[in-house]
C-alpha cells in the first residue's frame, strides 16, 4: 500500500476577502462599489503515489504551487477538492523557524519541537545529545534561539527532523541553507533515512540535487502538474524548458 496517495487534489482560496485584505478594507471597498473578491487555484489536480522509501523531488518555478502542496500533505491545509491518503508520522520542516521559540534556548527548543512532532520525553532525552552533535550546536545549548544565525537554525531544524526517525520526511529548501560541508552531510543523512524505509518529499531550485537524490519528481507550474515519474526523464524534460527548447 503506497505512503503517500493524491487524487485530482487542487487546493484555492478566494482573494480579496477579509482574510486577506482586512475586514475594513473590505467593508470600505463594497461601500464604495469597488470590492472584487475571486478565486485563486493554487494548486490543481495533481495526483501521484508514492512507495516507502522512495524520494519525491518537487520542481517548479516560484509561484509554481510547491509548497502549497506540501503544506497541505503535511496536514497544515485541507485539500479543496480531491482525495489523498497519508499513512505515517510526519516530520516537516517547511519553513526556517517553524515550530520554534525564539525566547527560548536550542535545548529548550529541542525538546518542544519534539514534543510538537509527538514524542515522548524520555525519547528526547535519548535522542537529545546526537540532534545538538548532528546540528553541531554543542557550543550553543544555552543560547536564545533568537540569537542564532539562519544557518544554525536550519541544522537544528533539520537535525531534529531527521533524527527522530520519521515514515514521512517533508523538506522544503532547507538543503539550501548552510555551509557546503553540513550540505553534504545533510544528503548523506537523507539517504540513510531513506535506506532506512522513510519516504521522503523535497523542494529544492537545485535541479543537480534533485538528479543526485530523488526517485520520482513531480514538476509543477502555476499550480498544474506538468509531469510525474522517472527522475532523469522529468529533469531532463524541465532542463530543456529551462533552457527554452
Amino acid at each position: 500500500m503506497p505512503k503517500i496517495e493524491l487524487h485530482d487534489v487542487s487546493v484555492s482560496y478566494v482573494v480579496g476577502d477579509f482574510s486577506t485584505v482586512g475586514l475594513k478594507d473590505v467593508v470600505i471597498a463594497k461601500l464604495q462599489g469597488k470590492h472584487i473578491a475571486k478565486e485563486f487555484v493554487a494548486v490543481k489536480n495533481v495526483s501521484f503515489e508514492l512507495e516507502e522509501g522512495e524520494l519525491l523531488g518537487i520542481i517548479g518555478a516560484n509561484g509554481a504551487g510547491k509548497s502549497t502542496l506540501l503544506k497541505v500533505i503535511s496536514g497544515i491545509m485541507r485539500p479543496t477538492t480531491g482525495q489523498m491518503a497519508v499513512r505515517g508520522n510526519i516530520a516537516s520542516l517547511l519553513e526556517l523557524g517553524t515550530g520554534f521559540d525564539g525566547d527560548l534556548t536550542v535545548k529548550e527548543n529541542t525538546f518542544l519541537r519534539g514534543a510538537m512532532l509527538g514524542y515522548t520525553r524520555e525519547f528526547m532525552n535519548q535522542t537529545y545529545k546526537s540532534i545538538i552533535q548532528f546540528a553541531e550546536l554543542e557550543e550553543f545549548e544555552d543560547r536564545l534561539f533568537s540569537h542564532l544565525s539562519s544557518g544554525m537554525k536550519s541544522r537544528l531544524a533539520f537535525s531534529i527532523a531527521c533524527l527522530v526517525k520519521p515514515d514521512i520526511l517533508i523538506l522544503d529548501e532547507v538543503l539550501s541553507v548552510g555551509d557546503g560541508a553540513f550540505r553534504k552531510k545533510s544528503e548523506e543523512k537523507m539517504l540513510e533515512i531513506i535506506r532506512g524505509g522513510a519516504t521522503t518529499l523535497l523542494v529544492s531550485h537545485s535541479l543537480e540535487q534533485i538528479r543526485r537524490m530523488a526517485t520520482k519528481v513531480l514538476w509543477l507550474d502555476r499550480g498544474n502538474q506538468v509531469a510525474f515519474g522517472e527522475t532523469k526523464e522529468i529533469c531532463d524534460r524541465y532542463q530543456d524548458f529551462l533552457n527554452g527548447k
